[in-house]
């Protein structure tokens, strides 16, 4: 049987090196499920790899879309499916990449058919965020689903818009919602997660935010500005400066919000990754050698 390596774990632990590692090791390919760097713009801030680790080995849905675009988390696991078909067609194995946890989810196990978006639920929690703010959303989710509501962006206003909309609509939790396999894959799945001490994630990203800054990210977000409100900037490292720029907040503390809201991601990954059970974890300063150990053992042998 064909076979998916996921390497999954928090940001900023080392899962592009990893995963460039192994596709050399076993010559294939990536496939990225990071929802942020599906978008050309926003390279800084999200953390893409480089042109040099680009060309090391072939990568998939990276930089593939405008800021402008809207893209479903289903119109992504049709076109991920699709991909890993093709791909499988030359090698027995690929490799799958990001910490976007429901998007892995969508690849590795498939998702309910949900509901189009309701536009009256819409317009109601439009007018709750306008006149009482995300704190409102926020609490009318912990009370509807605390399980979604622990691993949720919860300063995403458009992912808490999305859950409460399908509560509504099919009166149950949107946990039981997305928790149920839709298609058996045709694939095994292997889960690689790096892990590391706590302290030891909060350090690596607050120096990655110093070095973002230092690679331009204040420039990169000043030229979104015009795009501000779609999607795909709702996200941590733009929307803390665009409060900067619109006089808000100094970028001293912008600063210091992103680094915050960064860790916050980091602790609901974690939290998320607790409680799957079929992961195996390898040390972060050994990440290599540790994954290509396991994968020996569990008689997966270089191509």
């Amino acid at each position: 049987m064909k076979k998916l390596i996921s390497i999954i774990g928090t940001t900023g632990i080392g899962k592009t090196k990893l995963a460039i590692e192994l596709a050399k090791h076993f010559s294939t390919e990536i496939i990225s499920c990071d929802s942020r760097q599906f978008f050309r713009e926003m390279n800084i801030g999200t953390a893409t790899p480089s042109k040099e680790e680009l060309a090391e080995v072939p990568h998939h849905f990276i930089g593939q879309l405008s800021v402008d675009t809207y893209y479903s988390i289903g119109q992504f696991e049709k076109e991920a499916l699709k991909k890993m078909e093709n791909l499988f067609q030359k090698h027995d194995i690929v490799i799958l990449v990001g910490g976007s946890m429901m998007y892995e989810k969508a690849v590795i196990q498939g998702l309910h058919e949900l509901p189009e978006a309701n536009s009256d639920n819409q317009e109601k929690l439009e007018k709750c965020f306008a006149e009482e703010g995300i704190e409102a959303l926020q609490k009318l989710l912990k009370e509807l689903d605390p399980t979604y509501f622990n691993v949720v962006d919860k300063d995403n206003p458009r992912r808490l818009f999305r859950a409460i909309d399908i509560i509504w609509q099919t009166g149950k939790t949107y946990t039981d919602n997305i928790s149920e396999q839709i298609k058996k894959r045709d694939f095994e799945v292997i889960r690689i997660g790096i892990q590391a001490p706590r302290e030891i994630i909060y350090d690596r990203i607050n120096q990655r935010v110093d070095i973002m800054l230092d690679k331009g990210l204040v420039e990169e977000a000043k030229n979104l500005i015009p795009h501000k409100d779609k999607t795909a900037l709702q996200t941590v490292g733009y929307a803390e400066l665009f409060k900067h720029f619109s006089g808000e907040w100094t970028l001293e503390f912008a600063v210091e919000e992103i680094k915050k809201n960064s860790r916050r991601f980091a602790k609901r990954q974690l939290t998320w990754y607790r409680k799957e059970e079929n992961i195996y974890w390898v040390d972060f300063e050994n990440s290599v050698a540790e994954s290509l150990s396991l994968l020996e053992k569990l008689t997966i042998k270089k191509l």
